[in-house]
């Protein structure tokens, strides 16, 4: 898996907001909200969410990933 692209901090505030209001749905959610913003013609917000939906299933895994020093 490739590591997402965080544009700013509000990446990481979006993501765990979810994960705590939707726990293990919290990916899904991320998902709806990209497919609605897609279908409201925001491509920025479209982008945003798919980040946060992958920095989601990023943030649940409970082992390093990466180069681990």
């Amino acid at each position: 898996m490739d590591m997402p692209y965080l544009a700013s901090r509000k990446s990481y505030d979006d993501a765990a907001e979810l994960m705590t209001m939707f726990g293990d749905d919290a990916g899904y959610e991320a998902a709806a909200r990209a497919d609605r913003s897609r279908d409201l013609g925001n491509y920025i917000h479209f982008c945003h969410w798919r980040q946060i939906e992958r920095l989601i299933v990023l943030l649940s895994v409970e082992r390093p990933l990466g180069t681990v020093h």
